[in-house]
């Protein structure tokens, strides 16, 4: 089996800006309850083409990110993609393909479901937006630097989108709910980060 996708990715969570679990400290509140979204440029896995689709996944994060094999996670899958294309996705990210994505997912303690639904992915200049049907929706700004380039986090201990830097920003408006997940958020201006990727295996 192999796969090579490659895309950008949303991210937004409850923490403060900058989410300390990227360096391996414990949440801000707890638990770390954030939305993740891949979009998939280009990509194609065991032949079947994801290119122009997209993959979100909610999770709920007791303690530390690094404790292991705690996280609860419900995963969406595109409802543009064909049943084919659906579970490709499923497959990979969940790190049943393995890989960098299989790594990852030993931290999950529990896939809850794997679910379709209409999903929205923009970045423009620097700002992203992202929703999952009625789930999750965020919108996300960077962090600017005294040069006024983005800022951006590398080689840290934990990353969504390892070997690559991270872009850290805030979200002006994040809104998750998830009864299945414990989860039921309307903040403003807590942790976003964006990126690209490539995964292959």
């Amino acid at each position: 089996m192999a796969y090579r996708v490659e895309g950008r990715m949303l991210e937004v969570c409850n923490c403060n800006a900058l989410c300390p679990c990227w360096i391996g400290d414990d949440p801000d509140y707890g638990a770390c309850q954030a939305t993740v979204m891949y979009h998939i440029d280009r990509g194609a896995i065991d032949g079947v083409d994801v290119s122009g689709l997209s993959l979100g996944l909610v999770t709920n994060i007791p303690g530390n990110v690094l404790a292991g094999h705690n996280w609860r996670v419900i995963f969406y899958v595109d409802d543009r993609a064909t049943p084919q294309q659906g579970k490709a996705l499923a497959d990979v990210f969940s790190g049943k393909l393995g890989g960098p994505l299989e790594q990852f997912a030993q931290l999950y303690g529990e896939v809850v479901a794997v679910e379709r639904a209409p999903i929205a992915f923009e970045v423009e200049k620097g700002k992203g937006h992202m929703r999952i049907g009625t789930i999750a929706e965020a919108e996300l700004e960077p962090l600017v630097g005294a040069t006024g380039q983005p800022t951006t986090l590398q080689d840290t201990v934990f990353s969504t989108i390892p070997g690559s830097p991270a872009y850290v920003g805030k979200a002006t408006m994040y809104r998750a709910k998830s009864p299945a997940l414990g989860i039921d958020l309307d903040l403003q201006g807590h942790n976003a980060t964006q990126g690209s990727f490539r995964f292959e295996s």
